[in-house]
């Protein structure tokens, strides 16, 4: 399973770079503040999680993009997997080659035509997330209310595998924190578009804070993010268990200049996607911790 990472952190530079104090303004052009960007990501990740083979790495590329565009505001990115075609880590022996995460905000300030900042809060959104691919999905279902024209009956489960499919919804906001300057918040509730079901809620945040800047333009940046999942049911098997909450914190330290980027995070998980630590047949490793080497080309 691929989880929700990002070693560069590019969709908040912008904002990061030119953004103040004061509320969004809709009043005169909804597209003033427009603007896209696009790089791709040449990563290597050692110890990511879950994993049966803690310690062992993957290479990937990642095409990373964003943008504002009116009242939306998105990220996202698509990452390619094992492109050296090593025969060692653990994206090899047919596992998926393809990850996809889309997350599309909505401004409510915008759609309303109305000032809703309050204090810190300096905009509101409907935030939605997207998560597709990257394997590693195992589980049951119930079955749909008919196969064949056969009504299922009571207690009849469906075989989950393959992979994560999941969407959620919620509400965002664009927060003032003392140092970091603009940070996004996000509560999200979860459904599984495998397992057909709600199930639990995640509060994401991320930042962007240039800390180092130098005469030619460039500068180094503490950028990261935290995703914590909550409330989830225990709906695992024998072979991966799960508990009802876990997470993630990327703290990355990256130098910028206009075309290029590199650094190196460091992740730190907590029963990452609620899967139980060594737990189960599988025993998966989803406590720990991973590192993500990075260089990236900005379009």
């Amino acid at each position: 399973m691929k989880n929700i990472k990002n070693a560069v952190l590019a969709a908040t530079t912008l904002a990061a770079l030119s953004c103040n104090a004061f509320a969004a303004d809709y009043s005169d052009d909804i597209h003033k503040n427009d603007y896209k960007w696009a790089q791709f990501n040449l990563m290597y990740a050692e110890g990511e999680k879950p994993s049966t083979q803690d310690g062992k790495g993957h290479d990937y590329l990642e095409l990373e993009f964003g943008g504002r565009s009116g009242v939306i505001d998105l990220y996202g990115y698509v990452d390619v997997f094992n492109i050296t075609n090593r025969d060692t880590g653990d994206k090899v022996d047919g596992a998926s080659k393809i990850f996809m995460k889309l997350a599309p905000r909505f401004s409510i300030d915008g759609m309303t035509g109305k000032d809703l900042s309050f204090g810190p809060v300096k905009e509101l959104y409907v935030a939605t997330l997207f998560n597709i691919g990257g394997g590693g999905i195992t589980g049951q279902r119930d079955h749909d209310a008919a196969f064949d024209g056969v009504p299922a009956y009571d207690g009849e489960k469906v075989a989950i595998t393959g992979d994560t499919n999941n969407g959620n919804i919620g509400l965002g906001a664009d927060v003032m924190v003392p140092w970091f300057g603009k940070m996004g918040m996000n509560l999200y509730a979860q459904y599984d578009l495998n397992a057909k079901e709600w199930n639990g809620f995640q509060f994401s945040t991320n930042w962007f804070k240039p800390f180092v800047n130098f005469d030619n333009g460039s500068f180094i940046a503490y950028q990261g993010y935290i995703d914590y999942q909550f409330a989830a049911t225990q709906n695992g098997d024998i072979y991966v268990p799960k508990v009802s909450s876990g997470g993630a914190m990327f703290n990355g330290i990256y130098w910028h200049s206009e075309r290029y980027s590199v650094g190196y995070g460091l992740k730190l998980y907590k029963n990452i996607y609620g899967v139980e630590n060594n737990a189960g047949i599988v025993g998966l490793e989803s406590t720990g911790i991973a590192h993500y080497f990075a260089a990236s080309y900005k379009f």
